[in-house]
Parts: structure tokens; C-alpha cells; sequence
């Protein structure tokens, strides 16, 4: 199978709906155990979006993947899902492994990666656009087929074949359309794959957001806070998306990774953040390693610029 292609969330009520680049195998079950595989991938990406309690483990090391077991089997028992098939999901995503939930019965794959995927995005299901090699045969394009049907018996999930197939494959389902792809500002890769942001949420692969937003979670100082949202610097300047915003008191805060310390990355965060700061707001820069090694300074930091901007009112 090819990589993910992007992962889209629009509305609370819309599914997160995957577009997946298959690769065209002769048969259902190969087609069927490819495609869990690399909803497995992604939903190691995803973690620890999909995990409550999860979020502060940052490490494989030690107790942590019993840790994440203990979590996974308690969730799954408050959710009506499979306790050890989640649980060797979190251990796999903490440690990197792939597919090592294989031992677990196809069904309980296809339905587990599916309720993951869509908690990763508070979204009510998941569905797959499958996406074809152009000019299959016709073994291949029944094979496609038939694995879709599958995965919509027995994965409960709803599936799309976009193709142009001349073996009767349709590019589009009759009755409903694939909602628009949502291109995100920014798209980190993890493992050759990319994963967009949501709009309201922390990144789910970033665990330095993550993480700060938990501890935010807790103070009441930071409310009005709103996770990748975007800011118009200018009526003639196009909106730019930013890690954390508060709105009334004008103040972004971006958390910075190992990337943004190339020449051409540094470059353009600076012309950013200038257009930004031209437009009234302030700019927060902290990096992975501030927020994950020392979050007690960083959110005394935000705490104080906040309440000096409530104070004199100049974010108003």
C-alpha cells in the first residue's frame, strides 16, 4: 500500500475521513491486512490523541508501556472495546512498533482502528477514500472492491473508491460525496507520513502541544485560549495559522520543533511573526524540549505576559 494521503475533519458531526492511496494487490485479504496496517501506522502517529490519561507519558522506557496498557484496557472497558486489542495498540505506538496488533481477528482490527481514528479528532466514525493506481486489472480491481465491502461489513466503516478503473469501479458513490480536502498551514511528517492539524485542538502527533494544553487544561487564567487557529495580519495579507491564540488579549504562542532551526525555516518564522506583530498581536516562541523538560517555567511565562495584557488592556 501507498502512504496516507492527509486525514480530514470538518464539522463535530462529520466523520475524520482518511484518503489512502492503495497499491492495486490481486487479492481481498492482502488488499484487507494492507490497509489495517497502515490505519494501525497512522493511529500510532495519532497517539496519544486517542488515549486519555496518556498524554503525559512521554517515553517507552520503564513502567511506561504497563502504563499505557493499564490505560488502554480501562478505557476500552468504559467504551465498549476490545481491552487487549487496544492495549498492544498503545504499547505499539509508544514504542514505534508496526502492525503488532496482527494477532488480534481482522474484525477486531478493522472496528478498533476505526473507533481510534475517529476519537483522535472527536468525530463521531471514521470513513476511507481508497485511492487506486491508475489502469488496474480486473483481478485487482475486484480484489479493491471486495476488500471495500469488507471493511464496510465488518470495520463499520463508510468507504469511497475514487478511480477511474475501466472495470465498472465507480469514481464517485452514487448516493453521497467525500467531504472537500481541508489542506492544513503546516504538515509535520512522521515516518514519511503526514498528519494535519485540527482547528480547536492541540496537533495529535505533537506531544509538546499536547502536553501544554493538559497542564492549561487545569488553570483558569488560560482560558479563551483557541489551538490552531489562524490570523489575518493585514486586510491585503493572507490569514496564517498559528499553534495557540488568545484572541482578546492579541498574543499567539508557536511551540517550535527541531525543524525550525534551519536557515530557511527560521527565516520564515521571523517574517512571519513580524506581519503578525505588525498587526497588534504578540508572538511566544518556546521549543519542544522548554515545554516537555521545563512546562512549570513556560506556563509561568504565559501566565504572566496574559495577566500584564488583562491588566493594561493593550490586547484589546
Amino acid at each position: 500500500m501507498g502512504d496516507w494521503d492527509r486525514v480530514v475533519a470538518t464539522s463535530p458531526d462529520s466523520p475524520a475521513v482518511v484518503v489512502h492511496r492503495t497499491a492495486g494487490l490481486s487479492s481481498q485479504q492482502a488488499t484487507v491486512a494492507a490497509v489495517l496496517d497502515d490505519m494501525e501506522a497512522t493511529a500510532g502517529q495519532l497517539f496519544p490523541a486517542w488515549l486519555p490519561g496518556a498524554e503525559g507519558i512521554t517515553t517507552s522506557a520503564g513502567a511506561a508501556p504497563v502504563a499505557v496498557r493499564t490505560l488502554a484496557v480501562a478505557h476500552a472497558a468504559a467504551t465498549a472495546q476490545s481491552g487487549p486489542f487496544l492495549a498492544d495498540l498503545a504499547a505499539a505506538a509508544l514504542t514505534g512498533s508496526t502492525a503488532h496488533t496482527r494477532r488480534h481477528q481482522p474484525e477486531v482490527r478493522a472496528r478498533g482502528l476505526a473507533r481510534v481514528l475517529a476519537a483522535s479528532f472527536d468525530r463521531p466514525a471514521c470513513a476511507l477514500v481508497l485511492r487506486p493506481p491508475d489502469h488496474l486489472d480486473v483481478a485487482a480491481t475486484l480484489a479493491l472492491g471486495q476488500a471495500a465491502q469488507w471493511l464496510v461489513d465488518h470495520g463499520r466503516l463508510t468507504v469511497w473508491i475514487d478511480s477511474d478503473s475501466p472495470y465498472g469501479i465507480e469514481s464517485r458513490p452514487r448516493a453521497t460525496e467525500p467531504p472537500p480536502v481541508v489542506r492544513p498551514r503546516r504538515q509535520p511528517r512522521v515516518g514519511g507520513r503526514r498528519t494535519p492539524s485540527v482547528v480547536g485542538k492541540p496537533h495529535p502527533t505533537s506531544r509538546a502541544e499536547v502536553v501544554l494544553e493538559t497542564a492549561l487544561a487545569r488553570r483558569t487564567w488560560a482560558a479563551g485560549r483557541a489551538w490552531n487557529h489562524t490570523v489575518r495580519p493585514g486586510p491585503l495579507v493572507n490569514p496564517v495559522r498559528v499553534d495557540l491564540l488568545w484572541k482578546r488579549e492579541r498574543c499567539v504562542v508557536e511551540i517550535d520543533g527541531d525543524d525550525h532551526r534551519t536557515a530557511g525555516k527560521y527565516t520564515e518564522d521571523r517574517h512571519r511573526d513580524v506581519m503578525i506583530q505588525l498587526n497588534g498581536y504578540a508572538v511566544l516562541r518556546f521549543t519542544n524540549s522548554q515545554v516537555l523538560g521545563d512546562i512549570d517555567n513556560v506556563l509561568v511565562l504565559l501566565q504572566q505576559f496574559l495577566t500584564n495584557r488583562r491588566r493594561t488592556g493593550k490586547g484589546r
